[in-house]
């Protein structure tokens, strides 16, 4: 296994750790978790601690695919989970902390965007059985970074934008538009191979 392929695996691997981190009974077995405090805001260290390990996680995903193609090290093991890897790592962030968390996500958010990862996968492997290949839009690019800062200021419940006494919720706002970018990323990916689905159509 190389170098990429281990990073991927690792990835996979801080991903249990981070669900286990937060999923943990904490309250059940009475053991308290310190609150990290000001004068406008508080969030726990377990938040804190899940934080480091998914901004961890994300730099891993940038760095095993520019090895991967730098040295000429793309495996179809890479290939194949690299994207179960981010996926595992984002959407059980947005199932977690839609469900708990210092500031929830909204669930709207959280099944629009899951629902368009199901309908791209699929049309993906259409794509590729037809021995086509899609390139990435810029909007796939926008979204995927609007999702990680939504989810680090979601962790941070807010900080240090909470602080400045705002009407709104910056954390939720850049929920939205990572939706809004998924969602655009998606359409965007759809019609790109509608011709494949003409295909299938004449060929029923």
């Amino acid at each position: 296994m190389n170098l990429p392929n281990k990073i991927t695996t690792v990835r996979m691997i801080l991903v249990v750790v981070l669900v286990t981190i937060l999923l943990f009974p904490y309250d059940a077995l009475n053991i308290e978790i310190p609150l990290i405090a000001g004068d406008r805001f508080s969030f726990s260290l377990v938040y804190l601690v899940a934080l480091i390990i998914f901004a961890t996680a994300s730099f891993s995903d940038f760095l095993d695919g520019f090895l991967a193609r730098k040295y000429n090290l793309v495996t179809t093991y890479g290939k194949f989970m690299d994207p179960i890897a981010d996926k595992l790592l984002v959407n059980s962030l947005l199932i977690i902390l839609a469900i708990q968390g210092p500031t929830r996500i909204p669930v709207v958010v959280v099944v629009l965007m899951i629902a368009r990862d199901i309908i791209v996968d699929a049309v993906r492997l259409l794509a590729v059985q037809k021995g086509k290949v899609i390139a990435a839009s810029i909007w796939g690019k926008i979204k995927t970074v609007l999702q990680m800062f939504a989810i680090i200021f979601v962790l941070l419940n807010d900080f240090p934008f909470s602080i400045l006494n705002l009407p709104f919720n910056v954390s939720i706002v850049l929920c939205y538009l990572a939706m809004v970018a998924s969602l655009v990323s998606g359409f965007i990916y759809v019609l790109s191979v509608r011709e494949l689905f003409k295909e299938e159509k004449k060929n029923d």
